[in-house]
């Protein structure tokens, strides 16, 4: 297979800039990072809110970039290539269409309010050993890193697969024009980023964009949940695949004999094969269903898929289980949204049955006019569950403390900053509880996780006296 190789004919073509009289400079790579540029790069200068890469221009020449994509004048020496474009975030999505373009693979596109990160890691194994494979790491999957995974791909990759994000109008039909995907991925939508999404409906339309910029001959994918995704997926596509538990999904992409573990993980059958997953909660199952859809499409063996997905663990404070003496901590502080705080809920009630049981809450951000209601109404929610101690912290203790009590108030601790609040919760705990930790990411609530290691990780550490 033939290498690709920037040329400076390429780079003007991809920003659509008149060519030059001689093309004669390769570049190495394109880089954002002037602290990682090496010999022969294109360096685009970036602009955001707290930074501006036109400062660091000298900077990656120095470490030896050939080239710079500026929208400002900079000062460089005579044989620097500089392309001065109007705006350099559209430029590095320009380039990296232009790389995609270029790519024998097929891309699949993932987004959804909650469950991207999951769905992208569980079909990234599904698909390893059977496919040369290219997938975001981490979750790079804005405008910034959605084009440098792109432009990172391997030459000889034959599939890629690409988380998409946003929090913005608009975001998911930027991202899909410049990845193309061929199969596209809604995982599920609720009300998240409403600040500026500003309804569930905004959010639909948002996350419809990935399956409105598929080809004639793309495939689209939804989950069953909640009913508008797949009503409305199937009038704008009347061919996408349904994956999921309920009447909803089509009949062959549901789950065969689903059954939970007392440590709230999922068996099922997936085309006559066992499946046995790892991370634990609903949500993952459904995760699974999408991501062995997605591998089915491109001809991956089902006893293969079936295998690599039960071998998948969960990422870092998304669904991890911590135990430490007594205590079992499911840390879930990457992501929330009153979705997946309500099936954060839902798994704790489920795992460990007979265990006591607590959910430390903390703030949902990016909800807009909207951040009263829906933490009262989740805080309502969580109260009303099987659930021994509820602690509101941020936005939730907020609201715990101006509306009417509901419930003995002994099963609430609502103190607005989470160390404050683990102090509080402290006397109530004797050290055999489950407790949930979820959050947005902002909220940094693992910060908590040292204080229960202190109190209840020593070689003593088990069941206390003095649960109230």
């Amino acid at each position: 297979m033939q290498r690709f190789v920037w040329t400076d004919d390429q780079v003007r073509t991809a920003l659509e800039l008149a060519p030059a009289e001689v093309d004669t400079v390769p570049f190495r790579r394109v880089t954002t990072d002037s602290r990682s540029a090496q010999q022969g790069d294109l360096f685009v200068a970036l602009q955001g809110d707290k930074f501006d890469g036109h400062d660091y221009v000298a900077d990656a020449l120095r470490r030896g970039a050939r080239g710079a994509v500026v929208s400002r004048s900079v000062q460089v020496d005579d044989e620097t290539r500089v392309y001065e474009v109007r705006d350099t975030l559209e430029a590095l999505g320009h380039l990296a269409g232009y790389r995609r373009s270029h790519l024998d693979a097929a891309v699949v596109g993932i987004t959804g309010s909650s469950g991207k990160t999951g769905t992208k890691d569980l079909t990234r194994a599904a698909l390893e050993g059977t496919h040369r494979l290219h997938a975001t790491a981490g979750n790079r999957n804005n405008r910034i890193g959605l084009p440098l995974t792109l432009l990172e791909v391997p030459d000889d990759a034959d599939v890629v697969v690409l988380e998409m994000g946003t929090n913005e109008p608009g975001e998911i039909q930027a991202l899909t024009e410049i990845a193309d995907p061929r199969i596209g991925v809604v995982t599920t939508v609720s009300e998240t980023h409403i600040e500026k999404l500003g309804s569930l409906d905004g959010v639909l339309r948002e996350k419809l964009d990935l399956l409105s910029g598929l080809g004639s001959d793309g495939v689209a994918v939804v989950g069953d949940e909640p009913v508008i995704l797949p009503e409305a997926a199937l009038r704008l596509r009347p061919d996408t695949l349904v994956t999921g538990l309920s009447e909803r999904a089509h009949q062959e992409f549901r789950p065969g004999q689903p059954t939970m573990d007392r440590g709230g993980c999922w068996r099922f059958l997936w085309r006559g094969e066992s499946v046995h997953l790892l991370i634990p909660g609903l949500h993952s199952l459904r995760n699974a269903l999408l991501a062995l859809t997605v591998a089915e499409l491109l001809e991956v063996p089902a006893a293969e898929a079936a295998q690599r997905v039960s071998r998948v663990k969960a990422g870092e404070l998304r669904g991890e289980i911590l135990h430490v003496g007594g205590l079992t901590l499911i840390l879930d502080c990457y992501n929330a949204n009153p979705q997946s705080m309500h099936a954060a809920l839902e798994l704790l009630e489920a795992i460990e049955p007979g265990r006591p049981k607590v959910a430390f809450l903390g703030t949902m951000l990016e909800l807009g006019v909207r951040t009263d209601d829906l933490h009262t109404a989740l805080l309502a929610d969580a109260r009303a569950m099987k659930v021994d101690v509820v602690v509101a912290t941020g936005a939730f203790a907020a609201v715990a403390n101006t509306r009417e009590p509901v419930g003995e108030e002994r099963s609430l601790v609502a103190v607005s900053d989470p160390l404050d609040a683990y102090r509080a919760l402290l006397p109530r705990l004797a050290g055999d509880e489950v407790i949930l930790l979820k959050a947005s990411r902002g909220v940094v609530l693992e910060q908590v996780i040292p204080l229960f290691e202190h109190d209840f990780g020593g070689d003593e550490a088990g069941p206390r006296e003095g649960r109230s």
